[in-house]
């Protein structure tokens, strides 16, 4: 268990340490989206219910006029929701306002109407749209970026080995029942371009994602497998924001 936990530390380390370099390509990375000339900074609280594959995703986005605090919680649905209301709370006290919080959390099997009723918390708090929910869970939005899942039930036991045999050409491996990281060779491959589609994985996942979220009426987001809002606040990261 120590030999395991001190293989994990090393990885976050030297995930530190790639992510300084990701700084410099940052700008390539939001040329086709942001107005060159555009200079607004925004500030952004993403609080979320996993404390390892969504805070090790989210806080490798290096990107100009974008400031990202990533905040793993362990909580799940509404107690999650009202995490993120205290940490807001909490900052504003401190004299610090964020521009934007958003909740990340899955259903997996929680009750459906805890889930829903989270949903609907979080926008009536943070604003309508802020909340990036997962059915089933976190890995559906990574899965997207090399897979063209047209919605419909896929049970979250699937991901992983779906998601391993999508990277096995790339010599790159999600150990989700392990470590539950994004490393940083996962991380930049969902930035390259696909060479079959010729567009940048990420670029592809959005409108994947977007086409299977509109499938729904959205009246019980419980229901809705498979689908995700993840790329809601990716978008907002980037700068593509409506």
């Amino acid at each position: 268990m120590k030999s395991r936990q001190k293989s994990i530390r090393e990885a976050e380390e030297r995930d530190e340490k790639r992510a300084a370099k990701r700084a410099k390509r940052a700008a390539a990375l939001a040329i086709d989206r942001a107005d060159p000339t555009a200079t607004e900074f925004i500030r952004l609280l993403v609080v979320t219910e996993g404390v390892n594959t969504e805070v090790s995703y989210f806080r490798q986005f290096q990107m100009p006029n974008v400031q990202v605090r990533t905040v793993g919680t362990g909580y799940n649905t509404l107690s999650l929701v009202r995490r993120a209301e205290q940490i807001r709370d909490e900052e504003r006290l401190k004299g610090s306002e964020y521009d934007q919080v958003w909740c990340v959390f899955d259903r997996d099997d929680f009750d459906a109407e805890d889930f829903n009723e989270a949903v609907r918390l979080a926008q009536h708090l943070f604003g309508d749209g802020r909340v990036a929910y997962s059915n089933q869970s976190f890995e559906y939005w990574l899965l997207l970026h090399f897979l063209d899942h047209q919605g419909g039930a896929m049970h979250r036991q699937q991901y992983d080995a779906r998601l391993n045999e999508c990277l096995a050409p790339y010599g790159v491996q999600y150990e989700g029942r392990k470590s539950k990281r994004i490393n940083t060779n996962f991380f930049d491959l969902m930035l390259a371009i696909d060479p079959q589609t010729r567009r940048r994985r990420i670029d592809q996942a959005i409108t994947r994602a977007e086409r299977v979220f509109d499938q729904y009426d959205h009246r019980s987001p419980a229901i809705e497998e498979s689908s995700t809002t993840v790329f809601r606040v990716v978008k907002e990261i980037m700068g593509d924001r409506e």
